[in-house]
């Protein structure tokens, strides 16, 4: 089974388990006040980003503004972009959508309850196996592939809720810090091509969700989540490897870097969660 029918497929289940809980008429606590500790797991799936592709700076001044050209002056990349990775060394050979995946995360928080009003805030950790690629292609011919995924995150945010006894209603933010892992391949085996590796970025995180209380201390919920970091500092450097001085990349000054076009790396996050309470 897919990661998109396995997540569809519990988050059903845990649906109909936060609307009509089978042991409501057993718990007594029906408060959500006190500190908590638990996880999620859920589906993590890319925004759709097909207008994305590589940006270049030949002269190496720090601007991605230039065009790589032929001796001739034609557009070396004149082939265009793909949002996805390579299947082969041109656009007619397709490209490999995004891939979405499960995340995985464990989370502490505390509540405080005021009436039917719910204020809290949490914390949590962990990382997605989703991954996002975009691709360009050269007149070589060749593909060039840009690769990132969520190495780890850690994230904290406040939210705010209404329970009308057993069940929290609740809007949640804050902010998150990201471990990228981005990564680089290509078809072309002339120049040389060194990258700065994994990325730190900040980034912001919204959504909302339901938690149920299954028990006096056991609560468990569905969460969507959208979460987005400007991932701009993954840069990929040209060199001369065995290419020739003639080589595009190499004539307006011996090298060339390059990073992709859209420096926002953003996600939406579907989740089962589940807490202990205290």
């Amino acid at each position: 089974m897919s990661p998109t029918k396995r997540a569809l497929s519990v988050a059903t289940v845990l649906t109909a388990m936060i609307a009509v809980p089978a042991q409501a008429q057993e718990i007594d606590n029906k408060e959500f006040d006190g500190f908590y500790v638990g996880g999620s797991f859920g589906l993590g799936a890319q925004s759709n980003d097909r207008d994305e592709g590589v940006t270049f700076d030949t002269d190496r001044d720090g601007s991605f503004d230039n065009v790589v050209r032929t001796v001739s002056g034609a557009d070396a990349f004149s082939p265009g972009f793909c949002n996805g990775a390579a299947n082969g060394n041109a656009p007619t050979a397709g490209c490999r959508n995004d891939k979405d995946d499960m995340d995985y995360y464990i989370r502490a928080g505390a509540d405080k309850q005021y009436g039917n009003f719910v204020v809290g805030f949490l914390v949590d950790a962990g990382r997605s196996e989703s991954t996002d690629s975009v691709t360009a292609f050269s007149t070589t011919p060749a593909s060039y592939t840009f690769t990132r995924q969520l190495d780890y995150a850690l994230g904290a945010r406040g939210r705010v809720g209404y329970t009308p006894g057993g069940v929290l209603f609740y809007a949640t933010g804050g902010v998150s810090y990201a471990k990228i892992d981005n990564s680089f391949t290509t078809t072309n085996g002339a120049n040389s091509f060194t990258d700065n590796g994994k990325t730190e970025s900040f980034g912001w995180t919204a959504g909302g969700g339901a938690e149920a209380k299954v028990t006096n201390n056991i609560t468990m919920g569905l969460e969507y989540l959208y979460t987005q970091y400007t991932d701009d500092d993954y840069v990929v450097n040209v060199g001369p490897g065995t290419a020739g001085a003639t080589n595009p990349f190499l004539l307006a000054s011996g090298g060339t870097d390059m990073k992709r076009s859209d420096p926002n790396f953003d996600q939406h996050s579907i989740r089962l969660t589940a807490a202990l309470r205290f």
